[in-house]
């Protein structure tokens, strides 16, 4: 089907979330502002994930989240790295992906593409455990940024970069550099 819905401020994610969605296939993107601009749509309108970037004009965004979600569609919600630990938490019944900002193209591209997986239809993502792993793998290495980027100043690329070079020092995965780096600065 190929499409998408936007939930953004007008803002650098929009932009973002709108190339990174061109460039993986989706022809056919609707983007709002307002979360009742969003929900009226998405009730009436057929699409295989929406990407909500917190918060939006109305409301924060969580409950479009599980209404989208409720519905059987994919659902990325971007926030601010303080929070997106507590919200992947309490969303993770309703099988949301939390992302904390600011995001790469590249992570939102694996978050879309680990979503969109043909092999797996989204509304049977809670019977597999291997993507369950990889979102939770995901989010641990964002974790890890953010915490990097909070703490000792690191831009997002750098904070990228320094755990692919851990996990290449240590022989490890990037997940197990990651929380290696957790532990070093919780």
């Amino acid at each position: 089907m190929n499409r998408a819905v936007i939930v953004s401020p007008p803002d650098y994610t929009a932009e973002l979330i709108q190339q990174t969605l061109r460039s993986l296939g989706y022809d056919n993107i609707s983007a709002f502002s307002a979360g009742n601009e969003a929900r009226r749509y998405i009730q009436h309108h057929l699409s295989d994930i929406v990407i909500i970037s917190a918060p939006i004009s109305g409301e924060f965004g969580t409950e479009l989240a599980e209404a989208s979600a409720e519905s059987d569609r994919a659902v990325i919600l971007l926030c601010s790295s303080d929070i997106a630990d507590e919200l992947a938490d309490r969303l993770s019944p309703y099988n949301i992906l939390v992302l904390s900002k600011p995001i790469s193209r590249e992570k939102l591209s694996d978050a879309i593409c680990l979503l969109k997986a043909d092999v797996i239809p989204f509304s049977n993502v809670r019977e597999s455990e291997e993507v369950m792993r990889r979102i939770s793998n995901i989010r641990l290495v964002s974790r890890a940024k953010s915490m990097l980027m909070k703490y000792l100043g690191f831009t997002e690329p750098q904070a990228h970069r320094h755990i692919e070079k851990q996990a290449m020092n240590y022989r490890c995965t990037r997940c197990e550099a990651a929380k290696k780096i957790i532990s070093d600065l919780t």
